[in-house]
């Protein structure tokens, strides 16, 4: 089979062995797979990413100096079912999964295993027991979007976000689209979203952002607590506290990945407000606690989804609660993938490419 193989920094196609079902799971074809921030991380920086996930315990550990077939967020038709697989299974079904292949030695991250093809490869191996069906005629290319969009839904969860929260997304590359995407199904809001992009500030909106906010010409963090604050209310009076009064809860989701940020956050942040890190930042970073102390700010970090988030994701998408449709901004063959991996450094031009391997 053919595939897009990271090797030695490089995105080169060629030739893979073919492979073989083992006991319940089945080969696949696949359809759709999405191109991840997380795989440009991994191109670019991968035997430094392998370095910090292995430093902290993360799923991401394979051997970099080796060939690697990425693609984590796919979609797949299934050619081939090994024993033991249920018989509601069968070739020609359309499906996605958790991005994961459960064998005896243990769980496989499928996209960043040395072992395991990716999306990124005209066939894969998938565990039958995560297979989810694709229903409703939803298209190859948005099911593929269930993995990042789930992500959203995940950091969404985690938040304890309720109807009194004011919301605020820094950062509307596509994990910052899908947390407004997951806030704006619950009926959540106000949200306020906030990126130096006109391009990603636009589908902000599209995906259902209150207010938008240029950072270049306005502070998001004043935008976010004048939404938050009564009307009428000064600020400044030291005797607010005192009187309980204040302004509603405020919830920030980090979405940008980059040192400095949550610093940043902290010093803009109200009292009391939960900051949700969605973004992977793979370096160090450093803020001072005694800024979060002042303001007793809550700091959660988030990581993935779960599979009842996964599936109800899927099934979102399927049934129209959540477009992504605007979201596919280029589809590329196996030959067109490290074309891709430069033109997704454009802001402007791409949110997210979707890998077809049979084209």
């Amino acid at each position: 089979m053919r595939a897009a193989f990271t090797r030695q920094g490089k995105i080169v196609v060629d030739t893979a062995e073919d492979l073989v079902p083992s006991a319940g799971e089945v080969l696949v074809k696949t359809l759709a797979c999405g191109i991840c921030g997380s795989d440009l991380h991994a191109l670019r920086h991968g035997h430094e990413m392998v370095k910090s996930q292995k430093e902290t315990g993360g799923p991401l550990v394979y051997d970099a100096s080796k060939d690697l077939i990425m693609g984590h967020e796919f979609c797949a038709e299934i050619l081939e079912v090994g024993s033991g697989v249920p018989e509601h299974l069968t070739s020609g079904d359309i499906v996605c999964s958790m991005p994961v292949l459960v064998r005896s030695d243990g769980i496989h991250t499928i996209g960043y295993s040395n072992e395991f093809p990716g999306g990124y490869a005209e066939h894969m191996l998938l565990s039958s027991q995560l297979l989810l069906p694709v229903r409703n005629g939803l298209s190859a290319a948005e099911a593929a979007l269930t993995e990042p969009m789930a992500v959203g839904r995940h950091a969404v969860e985690k938040s304890s976000v309720t109807d009194d929260d004011v919301c605020l997304v820094i950062g509307c590359g596509p994990v910052g689209l899908a947390v407004i995407a997951a806030l704006k199904q619950k009926g959540l809001g106000p949200v306020l979203a906030a990126d130096f992009s006109p391009r990603r500030r636009e589908l902000a909106e599209w995906m259902g952002a209150d207010e938008i906010i240029d950072p270049a010409a306005e502070s998001p963090y004043e935008s976010w607590q004048d939404a938050a604050w009564p009307e009428g209310v000064d600020r400044n009076d030291p005797t607010l506290r005192l009187r309980q009064v204040g302004p509603k809860p405020g919830v920030v989701f980090e979405c940008v990945g980059v040192p400095g940020v949550i610093d940043q956050i902290m010093h803009g942040s109200m009292r009391d407000t939960r900051v949700v890190v969605v973004g992977v930042c793979m370096e160090q970073d450093s803020f001072r606690p005694l800024t979060g102390i002042g303001k007793e700010i809550n700091i959660q970090f988030v990581l993935g989804y779960t599979q009842h988030e996964f599936a109800d994701t899927l099934r979102g998408i399927s049934e129209g609660e959540l477009v992504v449709d605007q979201l596919i901004t280029g589809r590329v063959g196996l030959d067109g993938v490290a074309q891709a991996f430069d033109d997704l450094s454009d802001p402007e031009v791409h949110a997210k490419i979707v890998v077809e391997p049979w084209k």
